[in-house]
This record gives C-alpha cells, structure tokens and sequence, in this order.
C-alpha cells in the first residue's frame, strides 16, 4: 500500500535541504492530520507487517490542477488579462515538482521494495519564492502585472510554511528515481495547458 503524505508535514524548514529525519511540525489541522495518517499507516507495518510505503510529495503542480493552487492561480489571473494580480504571502519559498516527477516517483516507490516501512521524499531538489515565480511565470506568458495582496488569501502567521526544499536523496538510493523537468519547463508546459483552456478552468467555479 502506498500512503500518501504531504512535505506539509515538515512545517517550515529548520534546515535544507530537508530529508526524511526532520522533525514533523504540525502548524496547520492539515499538516497535523497528515502526520497522524503517516503514523497510521506505519503502525501497519510494525504491528501486522503490512507492506505500507509512505510517499512525501512536495507542492505539486501542472496542467488540470485547481485555481485553489498557487501557479494555476497566477497563471489563469495572467491569461484572463487581469491588470492586477491577487495573490496571499509572496515571501515564501516552494520547491514545485512537476506532476509528471511526482507520477514517476510514486510508481517508482510503490515497485520498491527497500521503501517499506518507511516516509520518503518526492520533490525536485530546488526551491523558488511566490515572488520570484510570479516573474517567472510572468515571462513565460509575455506578461507585466501589479502583485496586490489579497487579505483573503494570508494564512494565519503561525500555520504559513515559510520554506520548503526537498532532499530526494533517499528516494534516488532507494529506487534511482530522480525528477526529470526543470521548472521552466514544467511552467511553459501548465501556461500551455491552462491559455488553451482557459474558458473551462475559469467556468470550474474555483476562485482566481
């Protein structure tokens, strides 16, 4: 059985690049209930050795994924031609892994018998601020755009994850999965997806 986790679980990073032997931080009910499924899980596999794998994915992203995440928010704000892009905190930092990365370490976790029994990190290995990818995705897409901070959007200051950057070292040794598209790539390939859908992400009903 292959469980799936969250990077969330961490909170912010006390150190980085951030490997499996960091403490769990539950700031937030989500980080919180997604620490006790992973303890769930695991006691599984100590207690009636069912083959349990626990997969740590970090923010994940790409084409189809809901306007309620950060990049297809900026990118169906640019494409939509907004004169003001509406965003929460810009100051944190994300490591972004492309869906693609994430389905190939999950399948690449789950045929591994060396991840039994145990919490592994699926993540790119390179991290990025909103900030910084808002100019990114700005370029990408050909556009200039004012950043306003929507009040809405905030997280509370003590559940906001203030940085986060996966060590896949194990996930590598374990399996020899490593992420194959850079961010650039990985953004050009969601901006293409999202500019020829746009009517249907934007008629999906989810906030942009």
């Amino acid at each position: 059985m292959v469980h799936t986790s969250t990077s969330e679980v961490y909170g912010t990073a006390i150190r980085v690049p951030i490997d499996e032997e960091h403490p769990l931080q539950p700031q937030s009910p989500y980080s919180a209930s997604k620490i006790g499924a992973d303890m769930m899980a695991l006691s599984y596999w100590h207690a009636h050795e069912v083959p349990v794998t626990v997969v740590r994915p970090f923010n994940t992203y790409g084409p189809r994924q809901s306007t309620r995440a950060v990049i297809p928010t900026i990118l169906t704000q640019l494409h939509a031609g907004a004169e003001q892009l509406h965003l929460g905190a810009v100051s944190p930092k994300r490591d972004f892994n492309y869906v693609a990365d994430t389905v190939s370490g999950f399948l690449a976790l789950a045929d591994c018998d060396a991840a039994v029994g145990r919490a592994t990190n699926v993540g790119s290995g390179r991290e990025i601020s909103i900030g910084d990818l808002v100019t990114l995705l700005c370029d990408i897409t050909g556009r200039t755009i004012e950043v306003v901070t929507d009040e809405d959007r905030l997280r509370p200051a003590g559940s906001e994850v203030e940085r986060l950057l996966c060590d896949h070292t194990v996930a590598t040794e374990l399996s020899g999965w490593t992420p194959q598209v850079s961010l650039e790539e990985g953004l050009t390939r969601t901006a293409e997806w999202i500019g020829a859908h746009l009517s249907e992400v934007v008629s999906s009903g989810y906030q942009i």
